[in-house]
Parts: C-alpha cells; structure tokens; sequence
C-alpha cells in the first residue's frame, strides 16, 4: 500500500491539537504521582528500614526528622500521592474494562478522583493524629 505525500505526517494527534481536559489532568496526574511513590516513597521506606536495623539512635533521628514540619509535609505528600494514585488507578480500572467512556461520566469521575483524594488524605491524617 502507497503512502504518497502523507510520509511528513505524524502518525496521531500530538498535544497541541487536542483540548486539555479534565480526564488527560488526571491520567498525567496518575503517572506522577506513580513516579513519585516510586523514588520518594521506596527512599522513605529504606530510610526507615534502615533505621529500624540500626537501633534506638537511628531511629530517633529517623523519627524526628518525620514528625518536624517538613517531615510532615512529606508524609502528608506521601499520603496524598497514595490516595491519588489510588482512586485514578481505580478510574482507570473501571476504563479497562469498557465502563465510563461516556463523556459526561469520563468527565465527572476525572474531577472527582482527585477530589476524593483529598478527602481520603484528610480523614486518614485526622483519624492518625487524633
């Protein structure tokens, strides 16, 4: 089969022609906050492992660093990668297997997930610190 004159043409639509929405937020949105429990996360995980192993003295520097302002915030931020992560993962479940396509539900659950992220995040941390 001949392709004359179409060899210069992008094989699919790049970013610039299609209209961000938000369902493309979301799934970009997915990907990061994947990433970001990978390296944050697994750092945060060895850290403590490691301080576990170490003793009482590697532990309590581990411990005071978390429970700092900044340690809070990266906890929190942890917390709020998971969830997120978590309930687009979900939304992305549901799009496997051929459910909420429709536009209009494609459209409420992209604003909702990360929405409900937060909520999740804010119990979780007012149920801990409680």
């Amino acid at each position: 089969m001949a392709q004359t004159g179409t060899a210069n043409r992008p094989l699919s639509p790049h970013l610039q022609i299609w209209k961000w929405g938000a369902h493309m937020f979301v799934s970009i949105l997915h990907r990061v906050t994947g990433n970001g429990l990978a390296l944050v996360g697994l750092a945060l995980l060895v850290w403590w492992l490691g301080a576990l192993a170490s003793g009482p003295e590697a532990y309590a520097t581990f411990s005071g660093h978390a429970s700092s302002w900044y340690g809070m915030v990266v906890l929190i931020g942890i917390t709020w990668a998971a969830f997120t992560h978590m309930t687009s993962g979900l939304r992305h479940f549901v799009l496997d297997i051929g459910a909420g396509y429709e536009l209009g539900i494609n459209r409420t659950w992209s604003i909702l997930s990360p929405l409900i992220a937060i909520a999740l995040t804010a119990a979780f941390w007012a149920l801990l610190l409680n």
